[in-house]
Parts: C-alpha cells; sequence; structure tokens
C-alpha cells in the first residue's frame, strides 16, 4: 500500500446510523438510538409469530390475530386481513420495531382483524423500486396462502376476499404501488381480493416544492432536509424526486385514469411538510371518479401513531380504521 492510499471517507450520514462510505461500502449502526425513550404495553388477547415469505431474500412477515374473537355481526366467521408496511423513508426501519409492532397488536385486537406485517429490503444497499418488488412478491406469496397451503392461523381466520393493504411513511407509498399493480392486473393473485387500501401519513415527493415544504409547521418530525435525503438515498442513483415512485403523478408517472382503484382511506396530519402531497394525492384521485376518504388529523406530525402508539390520536385512528374496514367508506 502506498503512502498515498487513504480510508474510506464518509460521503452521505444518514441521521449517524446509515452511512454511504466513498468505496461505495454502506455502514449500518443502531436504529435504536432515534425512538423516543417509552415503554410499549403488551396488547392482552393477540397472538402473532414470524413467517419466511421469501427465502432467497431471508425475508418475514410477522402474523397478528386475535386468540379469540367473535365475528361482528354480519360478518363472516373469518377476519379481514391487513397487509401493513412499516416506515423509514425506504432507508431504515423494521417491522418488528416497537411502534410497529405496538399498531399491528392493536389493530389485531380492536378492529379485529388478521395483520401481516410485512418486511422488505432497504436502500441504499437495496434501492428502489426493490422494496416494491418485495411488497409485490409478498401478494403473490399470500395468494398462494389463499389457494390452499396457508400456514393453519391463515386457514384458520383469514378472510383473503377482504384484504386491505395499507402502510405509514414509506410503507403507505408502498402500498400505493403495489395497489395499482394489483389494480392494473399486473399481479395475478385473484385469490386475494384488495377491497380497500390505507395511506397513513404517505411519503410522496416532487421536484416542485409545496407550501408546506416552503414554510413548513413548527415542530415537525419529518423535515424537508431528512426527507430530501431519504428519497436521494432510496432512488436510483440519479433520479429526481419526480421519479414515478416519489411522484405518482410526475412527468414520467404512468396514468392512473383507467385504473380501477379501490376505495382508499387517506390519513392526512396537520403538522406535517407532506401534507400537500398527501392532499394533492387524494385530490386527483377524486378528481379521476376514484372513491377516496380522507380523513386529517388537526396539529398532529408525520407518522403520528408511530411516536405516541397509545395516545388520543392513536385510539381515534383506529376507530377510523376500523370502521373503513367494517363499515365501508362513507363518513
Amino acid at each position: 500500500m502506498s503512502g498515498g492510499d487513504k480510508a474510506p471517507r464518509v460521503v452521505e450520514d444518514l441521521f449517524g446510523i446509515v452511512q454511504i462510505l466513498s468505496d461505495g461500502t454502506i455502514v449500518r449502526g443502531d436504529e435504536a438510538v432515534l425512538r423516543q425513550k417509552a415503554t410499549y404495553p403488551d396488547v392482552p388477547g393477540v397472538q402473532w409469530k414470524d413467517v419466511v415469505y421469501h427465502a432467497v431474500h431471508g425475508l418475514r412477515a410477522r402474523v397478528y390475530r386475535p386468540a379469540s374473537s367473535p365475528p361482528l355481526a354480519g360478518s363472516s366467521s373469518k377476519l379481514p386481513v391487513l397487509v401493513y408496511f412499516h416506515g423509514g423513508g425506504y432507508c431504515i426501519g423494521s417491522y418488528a420495531q416497537p411502534p410497529f409492532h405496538s399498531f399491528c397488536l392493536r389493530a389485531a385486537a380492536e378492529l379485529p382483524a388478521v395483520v401481516l406485517s410485512v418486511q422488505y429490503r432497504l436502500a441504499p444497499e437495496h434501492r428502489l423500486p426493490a422494496a416494491i418488488e418485495d411488497g409485490a412478491y409478498f401478494l403473490t406469496w399470500l395468494h398462494g396462502q389463499a389457494g390452499g397451503g396457508a400456514d393453519p392461523w391463515l386457514a384458520e381466520s383469514a378472510d383473503f376476499a377482504r384484504t386491505f393493504i395499507s402502510g405509514v411513511s414509506a410503507g403507505a407509498n408502498l402500498a400505493h404501488h403495489v395497489t395499482v399493480q394489483l389494480a392494473s392486473a399486473q399481479l395475478a393473485v385473484n385469490l386475494v381480493r384488495v377491497v380497500g387500501y390505507v395511506l397513513l401519513s404517505a411519503f410522496f415527493g416532487s421536484a416542485e416544492r409545496t407550501a408546506a415544504e416552503t414554510e413548513p409547521p413548527a415542530d415537525v418530525s419529518l423535515t424537508v432536509d431528512m426527507s430530501d435525503q431519504l428519497w436521494h438515498m432510496s432512488l436510483p442513483v440519479g433520479a429526481t424526486r419526480d421519479h414515478p415512485v416519489a411522484n405518482p403523478f410526475g412527468p414520467d408517472s404512468p396514468s392512473l385514469t383507467a385504473v380501477d382503484l379501490p376505495p382508499a382511506l387517506v390519513v392526512v396530519p396537520g403538522s406535517d411538510v407532506l401534507r400537500d402531497h398527501v392532499r394533492g394525492y387524494a385530490a386527483r384521485l377524486t378528481e379521476m371518479g376514484k372513491t377516496v376518504e380522507v380523513v386529517e388529523f388537526a396539529g398532529e406530525q408525520h407518522g403520528f401513531y408511530v411516536l405516541q402508539p397509545f395516545g388520543e390520536a392513536a385510539d381515534e385512528l383506529m376507530r377510523v380504521l376500523r370502521r373503513f374496514v367494517y363499515e365501508g367508506h362513507s363518513a
């Protein structure tokens, strides 16, 4: 080694826990340092376990179901299925982290439902659309389960004809793209009937700034700079925020006019720098004649129920979600 050789240097640093070095190496730290010091009480009466859905990539899903839950009046003996993708800007996060785990426990108990929390590959090691490919693969796996190869819990409890796709932040972005693939018949999963999708604090972007990005609300949990960096580290190298993954209505995005999307529930936190993107998403779909319910949480931050999974706003969100799943999509 010559004296001029230097050790790789950090060229990009995300919160001190994901670093890209000058030689292309990715270094990861402990994400626990980002989480608030909080306790996450258990939710009694819910069973859960992990299953492998993609052996090649080593990807898992966590299955939740009520240990004993009588069906609601007028419903079948089996429970609706809620597919859930965690958040983290496509770069961080895990289906097993306490805030996401707590939400799934609550959803399983309080809706009630069979909840499937899905692991997917993260950027920058696996840049987009890798995560979306994993989400689509999971739905293909779920189709196989519905076809008779079901895990015993799914065979006993899951009504595959009442499946909802959901996610928070990047997980909501992922939920949108997977739902579009299903609705446009890019995925052949006819044994899984998706009857609605739910976007919570959706992670969208565009090259053009919105009003909320130009003049952000006070004390936001996600800043414009953080959002920009997450997109920069997760999108294909050289892509802008008008890439179709970030901006569903960008210049290169396929038209959704003819896509028969299922009804959508779009949750908008009022103190979120991305709120205008989310409102715009719902408005564009409404203009196309899609069924969209928008619920705004005034004063709440991006991912509010992740920040406080047992707070009052999280309680209200659970009531909204329960109504959407069991009572249809009217206000």
